[in-house]
């Protein structure tokens, strides 16, 4: 587990579209399925502890936002051959665990997280309605062994400027989390 910051993708980039499996429904979804609406799309997986040490706050928060008019989809990008604890079928017991009430995707390819230069689980990534990227970062200050409450006070600032048609956020600090698991060949330079 490699400590990694998001790349901070550039403010106003296009959603680069997508079209991924749900394990848990056997259906595909794309983001042009949410066309017209804000979304957030996050990287995430089972094991990290940095997403393990959100689930229940980010589960949470998803359900809130989503009544309020934000579009959420997770994508699972890691390498399940080397992390079976990521597998398709782990992550159908995790969305149920967490009682998920967005879209929880597998990127088989990685090419969809490539595309949004992800680097690290959790990666937010909050798109404007024409979805234009609004905030990319973390969603607070928690950390694994650290003694900082989740608060989600960061993603909360953020979606709730982007609802109220308010400027983004200048202070965004990047997401920390374990870097992504690419599989051999996969492994990006986003310098």
């Amino acid at each position: 587990m490699a400590r990694t910051p998001s790349t901070m993708l550039e403010l106003g980039t296009v959603a680069p579209d997508f079209t991924l499996l749900n394990p848990v429904t056997k259906q595909q979804v794309s983001l042009s399925d949410f066309k017209g609406k804000p979304v957030l799309v996050a990287f995430i997986c089972n094991h990290c502890p940095y997403v393990v040490l959100i689930k229940k706050e980010f589960a949470q928060f998803a359900k809130d936002y989503q009544s309020k008019g934000l579009a959420v989809i997770a994508i699972n990008a890691n390498d399940v051959a080397n992390y079976p604890d990521d597998s398709p079928e782990k992550m159908v017991e995790d969305a149920q665990a967490f009682s998920y009430s967005f879209p929880y995707l597998y990127d088989e390819t990685q090419q969809t997280a490539l595309a949004y230069q992800a680097a690290c689980t959790p990666d937010f990534f909050m798109f404007d309605a024409e979805h234009k990227l609004f905030y990319r970062g973390q969603f607070d200050d928690a950390r694994p062994k650290q003694d900082i409450p989740i608060t989600a006070k960061d993603m909360m600032d953020a979606a709730d400027a982007l609802l109220a048609g308010e400027s983004a956020p200048s202070l965004q600090k990047p997401s920390l989390g374990c870097n992504i698991k690419w599989k051999d060949g996969n492994e990006p330079d986003y310098s």
